[in-house]
């Protein structure tokens, strides 16, 4: 189990992106495999940011185009969204506890780390270094691998 990233979707669908074919090769693997891994909403909308931005991409997507980007991804057989538990409001205590001085921008990385830790998930693909922050959180950049 594991949890893909914003930035690996956004490459994968941006076949502009220098990083787009290791990442749309991974993501077609993930979506073909019936092992579990997910997004967060957090993550979908982020990538809907993302890839709509015209300073971020010389050609963004529409918002439709987008979303059906999302929903392909949603639809294989392994995909699924983590969304809070009744632990979550404990599991964010616990978090930010632990890791001190988080602020600002890293807080949407929070919300991600901390849905992952109450499903019980370790690992994330993404090129994002904050997550490195994160002791009990594996990152794997798909691209150095």
């Amino acid at each position: 189990m594991f949890v893909v990233d914003t930035n690996i979707l956004a490459y994968a669908a941006h076949d502009r992106a220098a990083e787009h074919a290791a990442c749309r090769s991974r993501l077609s693997n993930w979506t073909r495999s019936p092992g579990a891994w997910y997004l967060t909403w957090g993550i979908a909308y982020e990538f809907l940011r993302l890839a709509t931005h015209p300073k971020i991409f010389s050609r963004p997507l529409s918002a439709r185009q987008a979303w059906s980007f999302i929903e392909a991804v949603l639809a294989s057989p392994g995909a699924g969204l983590l969304t809070p538990g009744d632990r979550h409001a404990a599991v964010l205590c616990s978090v930010l506890d632990e890791i001190p001085l988080l602020a600002g921008n890293i807080m949407h990385d929070v919300e991600t780390v901390v849905l992952m830790r109450e499903h019980g998930i370790r690992r994330i693909y993404t090129r994002d270094t904050h997550f490195h922050r994160f002791s009990f959180i594996e990152t794997v950049d798909p691209l150095s691998e």
